[in-house]
């Protein structure tokens, strides 16, 4: 019997090296079956789970060890690694840790712009609203009877008048405005916006023309027309804007389209709050009346300067001829500096000069800040070479009142109505 377990004696045993003999030689060379190994997948990161322990062998003679043979890796650990098959440093759940990608610009880029878009919108949208709840529509043209026919184009009538609301004493005696109550029209200008550029026709408020039947803008009752010749700023004191475009429309032919007005103090906010308008005085003149005393030459003029200009008229042999000329070149040279991105993009400048402006500012009730604004840029364009500037055409004086031309007059409204470019001239 045989020491060996299983049964074995020293018949038995297999010879061949490897398997334990007993016998003094050495037993002969083992032939190893030759392993088919099959290449490996391309490698991914992180790797797929099929894909994180290698296939076992398959022998040529294909026989699987599956069952028996060590195949020499490990369960998926490596040293520093954390819970197995993990395939880069730092471990985990065994795929290599990527790096931080790199940062996306351009998708940065475009969340940037869009945003400033929604913000610049959102501001826009808001100052939009914001002015213009500001606009007091306090004029009804519907109250207008009897009107003349629409042209082609806009017409503006602007009026600025000598209104003191709001202003104290203090103001009163620091802008030479005075104390009398009520308001009247202190200047009248029509301005026509269309296609042919813009013209700007001063009304001389001295100017002689009839009151024509209309309707009561408080009471409702019609007053007939008895052929009265009037000075023009006579028919706002009488009954206010219904009744002066009503007198404007009779004397000329043609149909107001909207109505603004600004009084004595809501003027010289808005150019203080600009900073000024430069303006270039041909000749000095002074006023004890207005206040004006100038000098020759480029200077900025302040609220209460421009003021002062505007209204002078006893300095000038032409009187009111004259005092219209200065209101347009200084209307002209505020709508030219205020439209500027300096004043527009300029929150700290835009705010105090449409506030000072819209506060004060009486339009008609259908009059939309769009509407003001295409204003505004049509009496800039009047000195940027696109338009004309003039004053109605007069023909001569009963002495007191001026007398307009009615040949010319006429042939202005016809070139109006028709937006034509105006060849016309006036005084």
């Amino acid at each position: 019997m045989s020491d060996r377990p299983g049964g074995w004696t020293d018949d038995n045993r297999d010879d061949r090296y490897g398997r334990g003999s007993d016998s003094a030689q050495p037993e002969g060379a083992r032939v190893m079956r030759h392993v088919q190994r099959h290449p490996a997948p391309p490698q991914q990161y992180p790797a797929p789970p099929q894909q994180r322990r290698p296939e076992p062998p398959r022998y040529a003679d294909g026989y699987d060890d599956n069952a028996g043979y060590d195949n020499g890796y490990s369960n998926g650990q490596v040293y520093g690694g954390g819970n197995g098959g993990g395939r880069g440093y730092g471990g985990g759940d065994g795929g290599y840790v990527q790096g931080r990608p790199a940062p996306d610009w351009r998708r940065r880029i475009k969340i940037g712009a869009l945003t400033l878009v929604v913000v610049v919108l959102a501001v826009s949208i808001g100052t939009y609203f914001w002015a213009d709840s500001k606009l007091k529509r306090e004029v009804d043209l519907s109250k207008v009877i009897e009107r003349p026919a629409e042209g082609d184009g806009t017409n503006y009538l602007i009026v600025g008048s000598d209104s003191r609301a709001g202003m104290s004493a203090e103001d009163k005696k620091r802008l030479h405005t005075g104390s009398a109550e009520g308001k009247r029209t202190d200047s009248m200008m029509i301005l026509h916006d269309g296609s042919n550029g813009p013209t700007l026709i001063s009304l001389p408020r001295d100017s002689n023309v009839e009151i024509p039947t209309f309707v009561g803008s408080e009471s409702g009752k019609t007053f007939k027309g008895t052929g009265r010749m009037v000075k023009l700023n006579a028919a706002y004191a009488e009954d206010g804007p219904e009744l002066l475009v009503r007198t404007v429309e009779f004397n000329t032919g043609l149909h107001i389209d909207h109505y603004v007005e600004i009084g004595f103090g809501g003027f010289a906010k808005i150019v203080d709050a600009i900073g000024g308008v430069e303006l270039d005085i041909p000749k000095a003149f002074k006023d004890k009346n207005s206040g004006a005393d100038f000098q020759a030459g480029k200077q900025t003029l302040n609220g209460e300067q421009s003021l002062a200009f505007v209204r002078t008229r006893y300095a000038f042999a032409r009187s009111d001829l004259d005092r219209t000329k200065n209101q347009q070149k200084f209307l002209a040279a505020l709508a030219s500096q205020t439209a500027t991105p300096s004043t527009i993009l300029n929150p700290f400048k835009l705010y105090p000069t449409m506030g000072a402006g819209l506060d004060t500012l009486i339009v008609d009730k259908d009059m939309s800040l769009w509407d003001l604004g295409n204003m505004f840029f049509a009496m800039k364009g009047v000195t940027g070479g696109d338009g004309k500037s003039m004053n109605m055409p007069i023909s001569g004086s009963t002495g007191g009142n001026l007398v307009w031309d009615k040949a010319k007059v006429k042939q202005l409204v016809q070139q109006l109505n028709n937006d034509e470019k105006v060849t016309v001239s006036g005084n």
